[in-house]
């Protein structure tokens, strides 16, 4: 057996140890990194350590390390609640509220897990409170994160920005944010009429106000149509936050120094980034610093909330991929994948390997393995580089719905006043439906036109 077809084999072996182990992949994959380098490749040590990818290291700590900071001064509570606000007493709107937030707060920065974990168990309340399907709202927070996962300053999006840079491949960080977005946002769109979502029109908010009397912020009678249960908000309008912490919805909306501080320092963020080229990381490891060494009250508990477990992920799965690169086997797998002879053919079986092995592992792994291994295929010119790589990265987040995935568990855990296993029999079937259907139709928009 060739060196190159163990290395593959091992890493078969990673994906499956992750998901039926619940060992984290990251984690593996070095230790697959370090007995492969060594028993099957001869490699040095720092030639092993030359594949660790330190500046999305940074990026990934740093981005993640402002954002819970965000999380523990309240910031991302007003951001939720103040979005909810802006449709009072329209309840078809409510979803579309937990789609563009979610999808905000990715896009600046957020992994994808901590916004779904911070918007989920707001928006299924809110689907229990008003009749809303547990699926449609479900399904809208976690397209709404995959929708602005992509953006040139987010985590996905710097991830596989970060992997075509090294891989020296064409590349196009707004298609790659739009390809995402847009498919997202059609299946939002798909899912909100499948699932009832026009109905909710027919419906109004009943909400508590100010002087403590019951006032219906719109026309139609709460217990008609659109599935609007027509039961009212306990007095102080509490939600439940992450941890089960419930905040009064008064106090969420109060714009503190810190919160205002905060805000300040995501816009700073943004024009740092794509107005003067500055690293992502680096910035925004020094507007955290400053926030925690201006309030250390809110800030103590925020470095344990940094997304170690994505760090070591990515981190150890490209530190993986560089040693196969070095090896060779990159360039041997890219050469028995062109080796078909049907480039088209090819290409959509490797959308569709990045959704199934997705639907049941790390997302962000699968996208850290698949595009490298796509790099000399790439190379012979009969595809197009940008299109296979929106194409490869949408199909392996997309079904990021499913159950096993950590968003769809996010989803499921959230859930409330539901039958649990009738929820996960849903989530499951459309998570299967996604990883059916959404490779097939990327390769058709992203892929065969030859984008890039």
């Amino acid at each position: 057996m060739s060196a190159e077809l163990i290395s593959i084999l091992v890493l078969v072996v990673v994906f499956v140890i992750a998901t039926t182990r619940s060992i984290n992949m990251g984690a593996l994959a070095f230790a697959a990194a370090f007995g492969v380098g060594e028993l099957v490749a001869d490699l040095d040590t720092d030639t092993i350590f030359a594949g660790f990818p330190g500046s999305l290291f940074v990026v990934l700590v740093g981005v993640t390390y402002l954002f819970a900071i965000a999380r523990a001064n309240g910031t991302t509570d007003w951001l939720v609640h103040a979005s909810v606000r802006l449709v009072r007493g329209r309840v078809v709107l409510i979803p579309w509220v937990m789609f563009v937030l979610t999808g905000a707060l990715t896009a600046i920065g957020a992994v994808s897990p901590a916004a779904v974990a911070i918007v989920a168990p707001i928006a299924l309340s809110f689907a229990a409170r008003y009749g809303i399907s547990p699926l449609l709202m479900g399904a809208m927070v976690v397209h709404g994160a995959q929708g602005g996962g992509f953006s040139p300053i987010s985590i996905y999006g710097s991830i596989v920005n970060g992997i075509v840079e090294k891989e020296k491949l064409p590349g196009n960080e707004i298609a790659l944010f739009l390809a995402s977005l847009f498919v997202n946002l059609a299946i939002a769109a798909v899912v909100f009429v499948l699932f009832g979502g026009l109905k909710l029109s027919r419906g109004g908010v009943r909400e508590h106000g100010e002087d403590g009397e019951d006032r219906e912020d719109s026309g139609g009678d709460g217990d008609e149509g659109g599935g609007v249960s027509g039961r009212r908000p306990e007095s102080g309008v509490s939600v439940q936050t992450e941890g089960g912490v419930s905040v009064r919805t008064e106090e969420a909306l109060q714009l503190t120094p810190a919160r205002i501080a905060t805000l300040v320092s995501l816009v700073l963020l943004v024009v740092a980034v794509l107005a003067f080229d500055l690293d992502a990381g680096l910035t925004s490891i020094t507007l955290a610093v400053l926030l925690a060494a201006c309030w250390p009250e809110d800030s103590r508990k925020a470095v344990g909330q940094i997304a170690w477990t994505t760090v070591l992920v990515i981190c150890g799965v490209l530190t993986y991929v560089g040693v196969l690169d070095e090896m060779g086997t990159i360039t041997w797998a890219g050469e028995g994948v062109g080796d078909i002879g049907v480039p088209l053919l090819a290409a959509v079986l490797l959308c569709y390997i990045g959704a199934v092995i997705s639907a049941f592992a790390s997302s962000v792994g699968i996208m850290g393995a698949l595009i490298p291994l796509a790099v000399p295929f790439l190379a012979q010119g009969e595809i197009g580089a940008v299109g296979m790589v929106a194409a490869l990265a949408v199909s392996a987040t997309v079904v990021d719905v499913s159950p096993f995935s950590t968003n769809g568990a996010l989803v499921l855990a959230s859930a409330a006043d539901v039958d649990r296993e009738r929820f996960f029999r849903q989530l499951m079937m459309y998570g299967g439906i996604v990883v059916a259907v959404v490779p097939a139709v990327v390769w058709l928009v992203l892929v065969v036109p030859g984008w890039g």
